[in-house]
Formats: structure tokens, C-alpha cells, sequence
């Protein structure tokens, strides 16, 4: 008996353990950046050539164009802000001759136009352009950025330590910074600083990034051109599921208004990032921007899905076009997308050819369509109804490299006799066990 009782609670044991659900990973929810942010980044309209005047003239223009009025309200400094080195207590130094009035200075001018600060700073021992990195001092880095008054932090991924010094994969090395902005939130009572590494997607931190901080870079540096911009969609068209509230796929700086991108590919970059939830950040010289990549930029229905508090996930691709699904092509990524929204089923098809195209699709080819019904379709470049699509739509004459974005709502049943009982005939079967007609 003794035996059989010793069997029973050991099956017990057992049972219990594997009955557990299995720990679930939530996103990390700091409170901060739960939707993409949108602002304003000063590297690829300055790079190096930054200073206090260039920066404050950045947020007045964000300000005084409308930027800020529509969402932007991040002002962003890149590298080469810094000394060479270090103080003499081991701290950052702000350059002396481009920040002569400090960053507190330059942070409270930037608070009071109603807008918020970022900084730059690296995981290694130097930043891209070798300037102090953050490795072995982060938790002084975090604290001094805080003090200076800057609420998100940008962490790149130059001048990696050797092996035998760091002793850490890609991801206990941004866990220093993620651990030490944590610390410093409990510590200091204050929110944390809002984290995004800038890891280029070399390591997919896609798969991991997501517990230390509020967006994570999927590829290399973009460029102004159309080849880079199909390039940064395809590779993104294929880990779009990513993204969600507090954590996004960051598909680099806005390259709106640096020329190189006709005023179609603009749109197309535009909706792309929009849509896939990427954090929208200018890199512009907004004092020499044009009113039609303004307009653009203050596209204020695709921002609304942008920043969408109810569905944090974004578009992803439900059927390819041109290449087979599922197959990666830097200069004809995915056409046909799809997403949730809290107001209706958001579609963006891109024209990737040469020459303008026709984007026909089925309706329910998209998952978040429901059979038998009906859809009023919004156009949210135009910003106009576009009829009522039953079954089937045609987005034509797409430019090339060109975009369609549309909102369909739900317009009711639809019309009766529109056709076969099914509008996907694969195994559309009558209730008594036979194919339906056309089947």
C-alpha cells in the first residue's frame, strides 16, 4: 500500500506540473511609449554638425509648422554631442563650444514649448563616431541623462568590447543599460527614461528586445532612395507580428524631404512606417521643408492608426503579389497588407513595379474581414469615401512605387444574388454535405 500511495503522489506531482499553464512573457509595460513615438531626429539632416542653436531651431520649427500639434513631440539628439572624454569623475561632458549653455538649459527650453528631450549614447566603449560610449558606466550615463532632463535614450551598438572582457551575448549587453534605467526609475521616483536600442537587426532583437526596452532597430542605417525603402519593408514584412503596445520594430529616421524619393515614394515610406507601428522620427532640416512633404508628414488619418490606444499591432502582409508568399525580395517586398484598427480594417497595397499598377484583392483574403458582408472603403491619402467594396477591390492605377491606403468599415450584409454562396469557394459547402456551385 505504501508503494501504491508513493505512486499516486508521484503522478499527482506530475500531473499537477504539467496541468500549469506555461509562463506567459508580457511586453515591458514601464509605463512609457506604450505607442510608437513620433519626433524628431537630428543625424541625418546634421550628423555631426549639431549644436545647441541647430537643436532649439528643430523644436520652435516643430512648433510653429504644426508638427507638434498632430503628435511630434520627441526632439531628438544624436552622436557627437560630447567632449572626446570624460570628466575628471568619470562623467560625459556636453560639448563646450556647441552646448556652451548646458543640456538643463537646453532641456527646460525644449520642455517649455511643450515638446521632450532624447539623447545618444552607446553600448560600447565609444559611440559610432568615438565619442564615450556607456560600457562599464551605465548607471552613471543613465542617471546623468536623467539629471540633464532628457526622458528617452537612443543606444547603438559601436565599439563592441572583446570577447574576454564583456563576456556577454548581444543581449546581456544591452541589459547593463535596460537594468541600470530600471534602477534608477525605482530609485529616483522618476519615470524611466523611454529605452531604444539601436541594434541594426543583426542579432533579431525582435525575438528579445522587447523585455528591456520600447523599440528595437530591424536593419541597417536607411538611405534616401527607393532600393533602401523596399529593402527596410521586406525585411520587415516578415517579422511585422513584433510589434505591439510598448514594444516596436523601429525601421530607422523618416528620410522624407532629404531628397532622392519621388513625392509618391515619400508616401509610400510614409504609410509603410505609419502603419507597420514603427516609431516616426523626422530627419529632415525642417526650415527647408516642403509644404507637400509637410503635408506628409501631417498626414493626420494614418498618425490616428499610428497611435492607435485601442490595437497596438500593425499591418502584415496577407499575400505578396508578385513573388510568392513568404519569399524575400529586397526591390519587390510584400503588396498586400492588412491590419486591425479600433475604427475598421486598415489595407495598404504598394505598387512595386516600374509602372502603374492595378491591386486587385479579395476581400477575405484578409483575416480581420468577416464573410457576407459589406464595406464602406475611406481612401486615407485623399481623404475620401471610395464606395462600397462587396467581395472584391481594386485599388487602380497605383503610380509606381506607389501606395494605397484604405479603411474599410463595415456597410451590413451584402447584397443578395452577389454571387456563388461563397466568395472563397475552397470547401464551401451546403449543409447537407454537398460542394457548393463553383466550388
Amino acid at each position: 500500500m505504501a508503494s501504491f500511495a508513493l505512486l499516486i503522489t508521484s503522478l499527482l506531482v506530475v500531473w499537477t506540473v504539467l496541468s500549469r499553464e506555461p509562463p506567459v512573457v508580457h511586453a515591458l509595460d514601464s509605463g512609457v511609449a506604450k505607442l510608437p513615438v513620433l519626433g524628431y531626429n537630428t543625424w541625418n539632416a546634421y550628423h555631426c554638425d549639431i549644436n545647441e542653436t541647430v537643436v532649439l531651431q528643430a523644436a520652435q520649427l516643430m512648433v510653429s509648422l504644426g508638427l507638434a500639434d498632430v503628435g511630434y513631440k520627441h526632439v531628438n539628439i544624436d552622436d557627437c554631442y560630447a567632449e572626446k572624454n570624460r570628466s575628471a569623475s568619470g562623467d560625459i561632458v556636453a560639448d563646450k563650444e556647441r552646448f556652451a549653455a548646458g543640456m538643463n538649459d537646453l532641456t527646460d527650453k525644449i520642455h517649455a514649448m511643450g515638446l521632450k528631450a532624447g539623447i545618444y549614447s552607446d553600448s560600447g566603449w565609444f559611440t559610432c563616431q568615438l565619442y564615450p560610449g556607456s560600457y562599464q558606466n551605465e548607471a552613471r550615463d543613465a542617471k546623468l541623462f536623467q539629471d540633464w532632463g532628457f526622458d528617452y535614450l537612443k543606444f547603438d551598438n559601436c565599439a563592441v568590447p572583446y570577447d574576454a572582457i564583456i563576456r556577454e551575448g548581444i543581449v546581456g549587453k544591452y541589459k547593463r543599460m535596460a537594468d541600470a534605467i530600471a534602477d534608477l526609475a525605482k530609485s529616483s521616483g522618476k519615470p524611466p527614461l523611454i529605452f531604444s536600442l539601436c541594434e541594426w537587426g543583426e542579432e533579431q532583437p525582435w525575438l528579445w528586445a522587447r523585455r528591456f526596452g520600447q523599440s528595437w532597430r530591424t536593419t541597417g542605417d536607411i538611405s534616401p532612395d527607393w532600393g533602401s525603402i523596399a529593402s527596410i519593408i521586406n525585411q520587415n514584412s516578415f517579422i511585422a507580428w513584433a510589434s505591439d503596445f510598448y514594444g516596436h520594430n523601429d525601421m530607422d529616421i523618416l528620410e522624407i524631404g532629404n531628397g532622392g524619393l519621388t513625392h509618391d515614394e515619400a508616401k509610400t515610406h510614409f504609410t509603410a512606417w505609419a502603419l507597420m507601428k514603427s516609431p516616426l522620427l523626422i530627419g529632415t532640416d525642417l526650415s527647408t521643408i516642403s509644404d507637400a512633404d509637410l503635408a506628409i508628414l501631417k498626414n493626420t488619418e494614418l498618425l490616428a492608426l499610428s497611435q492607435d490606444p485601442v490595437v497596438g499591432t500593425g499591418v502584415a502582409p496577407f499575400r505578396w503579389g508578385i513573388n510568392p508568399d513568404w519569399v524575400s525580395n529586397s526591390t519587390h517586398p510584400a503588396q498586400f497588407w492588412s491590419g486591425e484598427s479600433q475604427n475598421g480594417t486598415v489595407f495598404m497595397l504598394i505598387n512595386t513595379l516600374d509602372e502603374p499598377a492595378d491591386l486587385f484583392f479579395s476581400l477575405t483574403e484578409s483575416p480581420w474581414i468577416r464573410a457576407g458582408r459589406q464595406y464602406a472603403v475611406r481612401d486615407l491619402w485623399t481623404h475620401t469615401a471610395n464606395g462600397t467594396a462587396v467581395r472584391n477591390f481594386t485599388a487602380r492605377g497605383v503610380p509606381p512605387h506607389g501606395v494605397a491606403a484604405l479603411l474599410l468599415t463595415d456597410a451590413g450584409d451584402e447584397p443578395p444574388d452577389v454571387g456563388p454562396p461563397c466568395a472563397r469557394r475552397e470547401w464551401c459547402i451546403d449543409r447537407n454535405g454537398t460542394l457548393a456551385p463553383g466550388a
